[in-house]
């Protein structure tokens, strides 16, 4: 079971925004993903709970950011609840996307995950529903995912093969490099990997 820490910062002016404490692993039902975040300053920021099963769908979403919440899942491609802080008005929507993103490491593993691309191939597109901070906001957005390479680095603990994608938004034209091992992102816009207690774990 991977466990470690991430620093989330602004991808165009590095400005620290986040640190995120996570551990995951795979289980019966796919992978799960939990997290808790805290300001620059330490104070608790919100918290991520995601399940995967184990075709990579999203069927257990729960984001917690400034007294905000949101619920999801895939139904009727991916459906979600989300809530106030005063907990008086809770908002549903609805959208014919594949999965979930957000500014948390976890939705590109679980991107990655669902996609399954080999390297090499062409680019696929994805539809994703991204929740926005700092009220998790929904909008909804376009990616295309490539796998450019796939690499095996020799490590204390044996072999460890790391992804690197591609990822463009579509409505932009704007590209990023994701380099991913197992279930852990070692680095990606707006996120480093600062410690990692076990070794990633590798998806059957």
């Amino acid at each position: 079971m991977p466990r470690g820490r991430y620093s989330l910062h602004d991808p165009h002016g590095h400005t620290p925004l986040a640190e995120e404490h996570f551990h995951c692993a795979p289980g019966p039902s796919g992978w799960r993903y939990v997290s808790q975040l805290t300001t620059p300053s330490g104070d608790h920021a919100g918290s991520v709970d995601l399940t995967l099963d184990d075709l990579g769908r999203p069927i257990r979403l729960e984001l917690h950011a400034a007294s905000w919440q949101v619920r999801g899942a895939a139904l009727d491609g991916v459906t979600w609840v989300r809530t106030d802080p005063a907990g008086t008005e809770a908002t549903e929507g609805n959208v014919p996307a594949h999965a979930f993103t957000g500014t948390s490491p976890a939705f590109l593993v679980a991107t990655a995950r669902l996609l399954r691309l080999t390297p090499g191939a062409s680019a696929t597109r994805v539809r994703l529903v991204a929740f926005t901070d700092p009220v998790l906001a929904p909008r909804t957005l376009d990616q295309s995912w490539a796998l450019i390479s796939r690499e095996a680095h020799a490590t204390d603990s044996g072999p460890l093969t790391v992804d690197t994608y591609q990822v463009t938004a579509l409505d932009t034209g704007e590209q990023s490099a994701v380099h991913l091992a197992g279930d852990v992102v070692l680095a990606a816009p707006g996120i480093e990997l600062e410690h990692l207690e076990t070794p990633p774990s590798s998806f059957a």
